[in-house]
């Protein structure tokens, strides 16, 4: 495979760059719905088209899986990209800045695939965060890198993330069974980045997914320290081709969830 960590990074801010322009030229137009009932915005679909062709650049020889479109054949190669580019459309089209741009290299093991490496991009506030298997988590703000981790020894009140779009009595009913806990309400793969850098302890996600949703993140948070589970408290994985969507998952900040995440999804 021939490309380097910051090449993707600046891929991802590149797209970022397109989805700005296009949100900064208010009102925000040209709203489609897509066959699953999800928003499309002009800005998808730049983000897309910049993302496919500087990933094709680098090397033609890997698949790119895109919740907006497909090159290549994932089941058929080891590796394959896997993009959102622009996961939260429905926080960009309220103008609420909480989106981002999500680049994930997947490593294919039977017909599941786990994340390699990820960028997670948000346009809005400029912030960057990126990491992987047997890497740093890296986090870039306002021209500053810093190594990011975990809080592995959160106190009371333990920080929750929860979705500012979406809010069901599953997700309320697993607050409650934490005891004393603060809401921090965020959009897209921010909920799973907080955690990554240590300001949050928790993101329960019960509500639909896919794997371009949290791929990304998922190598963040793992480069971190943190962990990813799926319902059986193993590390989740995904399928890219016969079924995107995710089962509901937890991403926490430390193993000593695991047994409270199996006793606690309702």
């Amino acid at each position: 495979m021939d490309y380097e960590e910051l090449d993707i990074v600046d891929l991802a801010i590149e797209a970022g760059s397109a989805i700005m322009g296009i949100y900064d030229s208010a009102p925000i137009s040209q709203v489609h719905t897509k066959a699953d009932d999800s928003p499309l915005t002009l800005a998808d679909i730049a983000a897309h088209e910049i993302i496919v062709e500087g990933l094709t650049k680098l090397d033609p020889n890997i698949p790119i899986v895109s919740e907006e479109g497909r090159v290549g054949d994932a089941i058929s190669n080891e590796f394959s990209w896997l993009v959102d580019p622009l996961d939260g459309t429905k926080e960009f089209i309220k103008r609420n800045g909480m989106f981002t741009v999500n680049i994930a290299l997947m490593r294919r093991k039977a017909k599941r695939w786990n994340p390699v490496f990820g960028v997670v991009h948000a346009p809005a506030t400029q912030t960057t965060w990126y990491g992987g298997k047997e890497r740093p988590g890296i986090k870039i703000s306002k021209g500053h890198s810093i190594e990011i981790s975990v809080n592995n020894l959160p106190e009371d009140p333990v920080r929750l993330v929860a979705s500012g779009s979406h809010r069901s009595k599953t997700d309320e009913a697993f607050a409650s069974s934490i005891g004393e806990h603060e809401i921090i309400r965020m959009g897209s793969s921010l909920k799973a980045c907080i955690v990554a850098e240590g300001s949050a302890e928790l993101y329960p996600r019960f509500g639909p997914t896919s794997c371009w949703d949290i791929a990304a993140a998922h190598a963040v948070v793992e480069s971190a320290g943190g962990k990813v589970l799926g319902p059986d408290c193993e590390t989740l994985d995904y399928d890219l081709v016969a079924d995107v969507l995710n089962p509901f998952f937890l991403i926490t900040c430390s193993t000593k969830w695991n047994d409270f995440w199996l006793e606690n999804q309702h």
